[in-house]
């Protein structure tokens, strides 16, 4: 009987070796080094986890930051929007390598269908969510386009950059924007987009995304772009196309030169940050001349 017992217990703890050892040698065989830049990487980024960069958080992106750096020499193509510049020309100085400039960016709410705009035709009763109205309706302005107003892109903002406007029913974007995409990605309508800050915070953009014809989409939006052609016509630097009844502004093309602005025969275009346009000289003349001719008329008179 004690016989039984020892070998038993020799026997299992024999097992128990050689398992050991081939768990070893598998351990060994397949571990993975990793690279210790990846956590010092880590350290230099925001912690955001908002997913901008395209990675499901930080720890991702440095990871890929560090994989390029080692198999192509290079971290072109990868930013980081919430650190912007400072922070990727530290990750890269880290990695031994040269960041490239990245224009900031900043969301733009490419709709103009507010209350007074767009006036309310049919009242929506459903679950407060624009993803869940878009499914359901065209939305109660009746533009098919037009923001939802429910505010998922609030929602969907880590950063407390954007509101909704009780006046105006419209989302807000605050200067403070990382341009995360976040919103973008939350608008079922697509009315959010990311432009380039510009200049001065200065940007030209249509608010407008209506593909529908002119006369259409006007019953539903006074400010709708109609799909005219004027601002395409008078833009010297080929910064807008036609596409599908709807002007678009290439912001990268654009010199902010504001012909557009004044050409669009519905306010569709909108200019942010410009200062208040002087009046044109041309203008004071011929009302200077017209006074004069007033003046003669009444002295011919008397």
């Amino acid at each position: 009987m004690n016989d039984i017992i020892i070998y038993s217990v020799i026997s299992l703890s024999l097992i128990g070796i050689i398992a050991a050892i081939i768990l070893h040698l598998v351990a060994q065989k397949f571990k993975v080094i990793e690279d210790p830049r990846i956590d010092e990487v880590e350290e230099i980024l925001p912690a955001a986890n908002c997913g901008g960069c395209g990675f499901p958080g930080c720890r991702n992106f440095s990871e890929a930051l560090v994989k390029s750096a080692h198999d192509k020499k290079t971290i072109e193509g990868l930013n980081c929007p919430v650190g912007g510049n400072d922070v990727m020309a530290i990750a890269a100085e880290l990695l031994g390598l040269a960041a490239e400039e990245k224009e900031p960016l900043i969301a733009v709410i490419r709709c103009s269908g507010s209350h007074a705009n767009a006036p309310k035709k049919v009242h929506y009763d459903g679950p407060a969510t624009c993803a869940f109205a878009h499914n359901l309706s065209s939305g109660e302005s009746g533009c098919p386009y037009g923001c939802l107003g429910c505010g998922d892109c609030v929602a969907a903002c880590d950063f407390d950059a954007i509101y909704m406007d009780k006046t105006t029913g419209l989302p807000v974007v605050k200067d403070n924007c990382v341009a995360c995409g976040a919103c973008v990605i939350a608008c079922p309508r697509d009315i959010i987009e990311l432009r380039n800050r510009g200049k001065k915070d200065r940007k030209i953009f249509v608010s407008c995304i209506n593909e529908e014809k002119g006369g259409v989409a006007r019953k539903n939006c006074r400010v709708a772009c109609i799909g005219c052609s004027k601002c395409f016509n008078v833009c010297s630097f080929d910064a807008i196309t036609m596409n599908n009844n709807l002007a678009y502004i290439d912001y990268e093309k654009c010199k902010l030169c504001r012909k557009c602005v004044v050409e669009c025969p519905t306010h569709a275009i909108h200019e942010l940050n410009f200062p208040a346009r002087k009046e044109k000289k041309v203008e004071v003349e011929k009302t200077v001349e017209s006074k004069k001719v007033a003046d003669n008329a009444a002295e011919i008179k008397k």
